[in-house]
């Protein structure tokens, strides 16, 4: 499994264990008020919403705070409106960054990632500079420790799945984005539990990085990360097992 991946592991268990949850659930509130705005307050009907709903709950959101959001996004309690908007960089050697933003306020949030950018030797692009090296996929990670990689395999590839990738901790389930809800029901359907199912942005290609570089871009992505109006950030980097183990630790 890719470097990329791995931080990207990483990242959703340390946000399960992060006792402050405030950043996380304010993250989480921002796509579930932007899905219900766009395609309703029904999650039964907006499978956006749905997705949203549901990572919420994996990470603790107290349900009051949902309703809430699907409240403010049909319009039936008064707040900020957020505008999706995709930002692209380059990290230290030559890693190309895609960050997707909600947004009340675009110019400070173009100030903000310059700085971030800028502080760890960065620098954002221009738009399409970096884009066509992703593509968009959907993504399940399944825990080894919950089915054997060919009960996993088997049942993705039942529910359409593309590919299967492993490493010590995690099964990846790619597939195409359209094709995401009919794996997770197979899923479900066989008993195999999964940590995370989303739509997101695989890089085509990858950037290996030494020591240095890889303290410097997963610094980067971090501080990406830490930004209010950041709902995710993608890199084509590719970081080897030892100094990802070490960075993680």
């Amino acid at each position: 499994m890719s470097g990329h991946s791995r931080w990207h592991n990483i990242k959703i268990r340390k946000q399960a264990q992060d006792k402050q949850k405030s950043k996380v659930f304010g993250k989480l509130s921002r796509e579930i008020i932007t899905a219900a705005r766009e395609g309703g307050g029904d999650p039964g009907a907006n499978a956006r919403l749905r997705a949203g709903v549901e990572k919420a709950r994996a990470a603790g959101m107290p349900q009051d705070n949902v309703k809430r959001a699907i409240q403010r996004g049909t319009g039936e309690i008064e707040g900020a409106t957020y505008e999706p908007a995709v930002y692209e960089g380059y990290a230290p050697g030559g890693v190309a960054i895609l960050v997707e933003v909600l947004t009340d306020n675009r110019n400070r949030m173009v100030g903000e990632l310059r700085s971030v950018f800028t502080r760890n030797g960065g620098n954002l692009a221009e738009s399409n500079a970096v884009a066509w090296l992703f593509d968009r996929k959907g993504i399940v990670l399944v825990p080894t420790e919950v089915a054997s990689e060919e009960q996993v395999m088997e049942t993705a590839l039942e529910g359409g799945a593309e590919d299967l990738q492993t490493d010590d901790t995690s099964y990846e389930i790619r597939t195409e984005p359209g094709g995401l809800e009919s794996v997770k029901q197979a899923l479900e359907a066989a008993g195999v539990r999964y940590d995370s199912a989303e739509v997101t942005m695989v890089p085509q290609t990858r950037v290996t990085l030494g020591e240095k570089e890889a303290q410097k871009v997963l610094r980067l992505m971090d501080d990406l990360d830490d930004l209010d109006d950041v709902q995710q950030v993608y890199a084509n980097f590719d970081i080897p097992d030892k100094i990802m183990e070490a960075a993680a630790a």
